[in-house]
């Protein structure tokens, strides 16, 4: 299968070309060792690229403990659980890994695909392509406004038993109530903004929103055999299970449902159910640093680019994150407040990025040109996974000599 970067992973001559100080990447490996010998996660995979080319890419630990729950269980209540595979299974370059909010990536870019087509507007009302959702208050409630998470429902979530249905998903969506009016909070709806924006998508395209970010996003920058919305038979083999701290037994992870459900497997859910390696974030994050070009191919223009990645939430505090959170159209910014989520808190001001809960973080650093994806296969709690995550995204930063990378 084609891969859209040139692949000089674990050459350290070609990552010393490019400016990525190899003591500070021993002691990224080195955090990450210690991670896996302390029980944190079972394993998990890293990704660095720069100016097209795949720096680095590893994997540690496993992708699957063979333990877990029993196949009888179901714990999600939609009688769609299947048999628990329960192979020892090694972390390889291949392991899919769920994204979670990662995905959140995917459908924003989908959506910046249509808006530079001039299918769809930011500014506009999500009445003007779902003329229900306008019931209930919800009639000024824009694009920008769901994607940049001030609609003002961000607990509004549509019950599993829906996912396969749009109809009753959008009927649930025109009947929710806002808890506050739009814009006047920013406040991160894990899910809820997301599954209406994808209803709007499927408005636009007629097609399903899986099928229309692969379309989109996926195919056009030649990542499918790396990005998937929505598992099929043969990803089934290379999915990473996903596990939990027990509250039962200290110091030990249990299974989670999402290892053994087939509807969310299947779904995608458009706020956080997509599956991916770290090396197709990477490159999908350098599609964006390389201004919409990836592989010789053009796939967005570098002014639609701008548009998406800039400030429009300010500084004001996201009232779920505790902190200013910069959100652009998509990824958030680190900006220039004291702390920031998961991008590092020594990240230039343009850094921007996405992650997902728990378990994961990807972004792009324009001043470099590098980008960073690191995917697991734990949900973390907090505040250990924020811990994390900056003390990663801090040493990868430290790395970098943003004067030769830009060479």
């Amino acid at each position: 299968m084609y891969f859209p970067l040139i692949d000089a992973s674990g050459d350290a001559q070609a990552q010393a070309s490019i400016g990525l100080c190899p003591e500070t990447l021993e002691r990224l490996d080195r955090v990450i060792a210690r991670h896996l010998e302390d029980g944190r996660y079972p394993g998990c995979q890293v990704a660095i690229a720069c100016r097209g080319t795949l720096l680095l890419d590893r994997s540690y630990g496993l992708a699957r403990t063979g333990e877990g729950l029993s196949a009888s269980e179901d714990p999600w209540g939609t009688g769609d659980v299947q048999g628990l595979d329960d192979r020892v299974l090694p972390a390889s370059s291949r392991t899919l890994w769920v994204l979670y909010s990662n995905t959140k990536m995917l459908i924003a870019a989908c959506l910046w695909r249509l808006a530079e087509a001039g299918e769809i507007r930011f500014a506009d009302p999500v009445a003007r392509y779902l003329p229900g959702f306008a019931q209930n208050g919800k009639e000024g409630i824009t694009l920008c406004h769901l994607i940049t998470h001030q609609a003002g429902f961000p607990q509004a979530e549509v019950p599993a038993a829906m996912w396969s249905d749009m109809r009753k998903v959008l009927a649930f969506y025109n009947a929710v109530v806002p808890a506050w009016e739009a814009a006047s909070q920013v406040h991160y709806h894990p899910l809820s903004a997301h599954w209406v924006l994808a209803l709007v998508i499927e408005a636009v395209t007629g097609d399903c929103y899986r099928a229309a970010v692969r379309e989109q996003v996926i195919r056009p920058l030649k990542l499918e055999d790396e990005l998937v919305m929505g598992l099929e038979e043969p990803h089934l083999q290379r999915m990473a299970f996903l596990y939990e701290p027990d509250p039962l037994r200290d110091g030990t992870l249990r299974l989670r449902a999402e290892s053994l459900s087939a509807l969310w497997q299947r779904s995608a859910v458009p706020g956080g159910g997509a599956y991916g390696t770290a090396r197709g974030m990477a490159a999908l994050y350098q599609a964006l640093l390389l201004g919409g070009r990836l592989g010789g191919a053009r796939w967005l223009s570098p002014r639609t680019l701008d548009y998406a990645i800039r400030n429009y939430t300010g500084d004001r505090p996201d009232a779920f994150m505790g902190m200013p959170m910069h959100r652009g159209l998509g990824p958030h910014l680190r900006g220039e407040s004291v702390a920031i989520r998961g991008l590092g808190d020594i990240a230039p001001a343009q850094t921007f990025g996405h992650g997902g809960v728990g378990s994961s973080y990807c972004w792009g650093d324009p001043t470099s040109g590098v980008s960073f994806a690191y995917l697991s296969n734990a949900r973390s709690p907090e505040p250990w996974h924020s811990q994390r995550m900056n003390q990663l995204s801090n040493l990868v930063h430290a790395a970098i000599d943003p004067i030769r990378a830009r060479a």
